[in-house]
């Protein structure tokens, strides 16, 4: 199944729902990072959460996320659109730690990897200035630091589920995630019923390897009262190209591109979001200069 997200409304109109599936998304993400399997999970739940949340914005708005950590994986860095693509970057992908007691025992420990630390949230809006709002992790799980940080930071009282499940070969079997917002409209019924819901359902991955679809964990969330407003697309995009990255080398310094022209005899600069190179040679970099 291709990745999506679907967005609706539900319980009479007193609540959002977002809830997608994303496997192909972050097999991508752990093709071109190498990432371990705690690290697959970690930025899988990373893009996720993002690629729902870019759903949130206008088509020309984009929004770029970052996790600094004090554990193993260090940071993490997502930019996510309204159009459904979403790319990351991740300081150290070889992670792989799971949890060795506990209710959690042989799961791979997320929270360990990701450690404490701040999430930031950097809204483009097309205005002349970006908006910028940070939050302390709560977990570091990411789906617990989402739920605070929509609470806190957007004053929208939210839930936030999130899971990658890894197969043994490292690859990723599943992956998805949901998030539920209560409208100003919401009651105090609807809100036990939304808990109640929740509180009865099981992990993200295990519902998919049920074979659970994606319209029907849409059902479960919104207890049937789903009202479907979109169905949105979703992927692992990278819009990176050799002009981009020539306007950036025109921007820098004289003496930096005469190093680059005179002593290295070009330039390659290469992508922290996919991994592609892009190779500047002499006369490219000098015309970069003259400009």
């Amino acid at each position: 199944m291709n990745d999506k997200c679907l967005i609706a409304t539900a319980y009479q109109g007193q609540a959002r729902i977002y809830v997608a599936k994303s496997t192909n998304l972050v097999e991508d993400a752990r093709v071109i990072h190498g990432t371990w399997p705690t690290a697959s999970a970690a930025l899988g739940r990373f893009l996720t959460v993002s690629a729902m949340m870019g759903l949130m914005y206008k088509e020309e708005e984009s929004i770029t996320l970052r996790i600094e950590g004090d554990g193993p994986i260090g940071f993490m860095l997502v930019e996510a659109n309204a159009k459904g693509d979403v790319r990351g970057d991740i300081k150290n992908p070889e992670v792989y730690l799971t949890y060795n007691s506990g209710p959690k025992e042989g799961k791979l420990a997320v929270g360990k990897a990701v450690g404490e630390g701040l999430l930031h949230v950097t809204k483009d809006l097309k205005m002349k200035n970006m908006f910028t709002s940070s939050i302390d992790l709560q977990t570091g799980e990411i789906g617990d630091d989402f739920t605070y940080y929509f609470t806190s930071s957007e004053q929208t009282p939210s839930a936030v589920g999130l899971g990658v499940l890894v197969n043994p070969d490292s690859t990723i079997r599943h992956a998805g995630g949901f998030i539920i917002q209560l409208l100003p409209s919401a009651t105090d019924e609807t809100i036990t019923k939304i808990e109640h819901v929740l509180s009865n359902m099981n992990a993200v991955t295990d519902l998919f390897e049920q074979g659970v679809t994606l319209e029907d964990f849409l059902c479960l969330l919104a207890d049937g009262t789903q009202n479907l407003l979109k169905e949105q697309p979703i992927q692992y995009y990278c819009n990176c190209s050799k002009e981009k990255f020539g306007i950036s080398l025109s921007k820098i310094d004289k003496q930096t591109l005469d190093s680059m022209i005179y002593e290295d005899k070009g330039a390659e600069i290469v992508c922290h979001f996919c991994h592609k190179k892009y190779h500047f040679d002499e006369q490219e970099l000098i015309t970069l200069k003259d400009k």
